[in-house]
């Protein structure tokens, strides 16, 4: 199915950015906060009226864990109500959109690992609670994907320290761009796992910046206020078939 114009959410958050200068995408809008506020219904619905696409690329979110445990309530303003404004929004449309959602490894318990699509979601902080509930406001729609992932950016690594004991399914943000725009043209309705391999926290950094030193979890979950993740790694057989299609 080919999409020829695309609403852009988030433009201005690190992987709007990317998704802005990759390239792949040759007609996309990408409105600022002010031009488009998610948290309003009626900017939504204006936005709407005045402009034609048929997809949408849901990236903007209160993605800081630390910031979603202080400001719960303006968590769920973003995360949760803002994706239910897109997708009332793309229900009254007269025409079907695509909306394809990033969400989060967080949406699952994050402590064994190896999480199908299939397995129960069981978020351990606010803000896989909040993903969790903008999922369900997109599983309202006809025609949908749920982009369950994480990534880093190798030119922004916030830490000189990484955990050696703590994995996820981490990806670079160049290559989760390139997985969403496979998945805007992809006919694949429903919730895909997206990433690499299980890896730790410190060989996934480690590869971009060689003078992080490791450290354990449990040294780092002490100094936190907010439980962490020990083992977030996504089973994504599901992507891997996906892309061979």
């Amino acid at each position: 199915m080919k999409h020829t114009k695309i609403l852009l959410t988030g433009g201005s958050g690190t992987l709007g950015r990317h998704i802005l200068n990759s390239g792949l995408f040759k007609d996309i809008l990408a409105p600022s906060s002010k031009e488009m506020n998610i948290t309003s219904a009626a900017a939504v619905e204006k936005f709407f009226s005045k402009n034609d696409f048929d997809s949408i690329i849901h990236c903007a979110a209160m993605a800081r864990v630390a910031e979603c445990e202080k400001e719960p309530e303006k968590a769920v303003l973003v995360n949760v109500i803002g994706t239910a404004n897109l997708v009332k929004a793309a229900t009254e449309k007269r025409k079907e959109i695509k909306l394809v959602h990033i969400s989060t490894d967080g949406i699952y318990e994050s402590t064994k690992g190896n999480y199908s699509e299939n397995d129960a979601a069981r978020p351990y902080n606010f803000y896989g609670w909040t993903k969790l509930g903008a999922e369900s406001a997109v599983n309202v729609l006809k025609n949908f994907c749920i982009i369950r992932t994480r990534f880093l950016d190798p030119e922004n690594i916030k830490y000189d320290t990484y955990a050696k004991d703590s994995y996820t399914s981490i990806l670079p943000v160049d290559e989760l761009v390139k997985a969403i725009a496979a998945m805007v043209e992809n006919d694949f309705i429903g919730t895909v796992n997206i990433g690499g391999g299980r890896i730790s926290d410190y060989d996934a950094y480690r590869k971009y910046k060689p003078t992080i030193k490791p450290c354990k979890f449990s040294e780092i979950q002490e100094k936190t206020p907010f439980r962490l993740s020990k083992d977030a790694s996504m089973n994504t057989t599901l992507w891997k078939r996906l892309q061979r299609k």
